[in-house]
């Protein structure tokens, strides 16, 4: 891999975890209007897919989907706007934390609904297929999404129609506050691809890497019309479920802090490191450009204006 994407994956890496952490910050202000779920601990993940992706690629993600949203282009100063309810957001403030969208990076949607993001994609690989077009559709989503009617109904369906799909498990182990092993008949959930005759592949979730190449398979292999892929990517939050849940009532503080040592940004800036790809130095500017970008996007989401309440009514059908 060339030294520059290896470059762009580390500072899309730091801008989510920055971007999360202000946000956070925004929200305990009472900034940011509604339910907020942040994308800590998850980095690697949208950033190693989405680093196969071209922007004419589609994904769909979730109602955690901020990480993606900045994996996938969308600019940042437009997704703090659209998170704090602003006119000048991805969606004029219509769509706020959960709901976001930015189609010139190719994010069509983010579903606040459990496992309704996969009949999406699916719909869009069909468009895909249709135009005969070289593009592919990703679905995000999380191990609850997995027992969901539409996890079986999707995949089957990219299944039969060989649809250019990659499906995206982001299994950080609890749906909401309910352990897999509570929810879940199967231990790994990619086991579940030999039910629809597709390839299942798990990794380490918090090795963007590996996540990398996985991934890089699966998007060669929906480019070659040869069907979808189920990508299970073992990861961890290591915050609550959202803003409003401190994450201790169902989960031990050593399980968290056990995670947190398998840090996704710190292990790929020690290997950066170790592999003298970069120096201490550039990384320590890296991530001083990085902050500075984050302060500015909060800056023009806080000065930025609210819709008009003239406008209530405007892009309803």
């Amino acid at each position: 891999m060339e030294t520059n994407q290896l470059i762009w994956m580390y500072t899309k890496m730091v801008e989510i975890r920055r971007f999360e952490e202000k946000i956070n910050e925004e929200y305990n202000k009472g900034l940011v209007p509604g339910l907020v779920h942040l994308y800590v601990g998850q980095e690697a993940v949208a950033v190693g897919v989405c680093a196969n992706l071209t922007k004419d690629d589609y994904v769909v993600g979730t109602h955690r989907g901020h990480g993606l949203a900045i994996a996938k282009g969308v600019p940042l100063d437009k997704l703090a706007a659209e998170i704090m309810g602003k006119e000048s957001g991805c969606c004029k403030g219509r769509g706020g934390s959960m709901r976001v969208a930015y189609l010139e990076s190719g994010l069509l949607y983010s579903c606040p609904i459990v496992g309704t993001n996969l009949p999406l994609a699916t719909g869009v690989g069909l468009s895909i297929k249709l135009r005969g077009a070289d593009q592919v559709a990703v679905s995000f989503f999380g191990d609850g999404a997995s027992n969901t009617g539409d996890f079986h109904e999707s995949l089957n369906l990219a299944s039969v129609w060989k649809l250019p799909v990659v499906f995206v498990c982001e299994n950080n182990s609890y749906a909401i506050s309910v352990h897999i092993k509570k929810s879940t008949a199967v231990e790994d959930i990619y086991k579940r691809a030999v039910a629809y005759g597709i390839p299942g592949v798990i990794v380490d979730g918090n090795d963007v890497l590996a996540v990398y190449e996985a991934a890089q398979q699966a998007v060669q292999r929906a480019r070659a019309k040869e069907g979808p892929t189920l990508i299970e990517c073992k990861t961890y939050r290591t915050v609550g479920h959202g803003t409003t849940d401190p994450g201790t009532t169902y989960r031990s503080k050593e399980e968290v802090e056990e995670w947190k040592k398998r840090c996704p940004i710190k292990r790929f800036r020690e290997y950066l490191v170790v592999n003298g790809v970069v120096s201490e130095e550039q990384l320590r500017q890296i991530e001083k450009e990085v902050e500075v970008r984050v302060e500015e996007a909060i800056r023009f989401a806080e000065q930025s204006p609210y819709p008009p309440p003239t406008a209530l009514m405007d892009y309803v059908y």
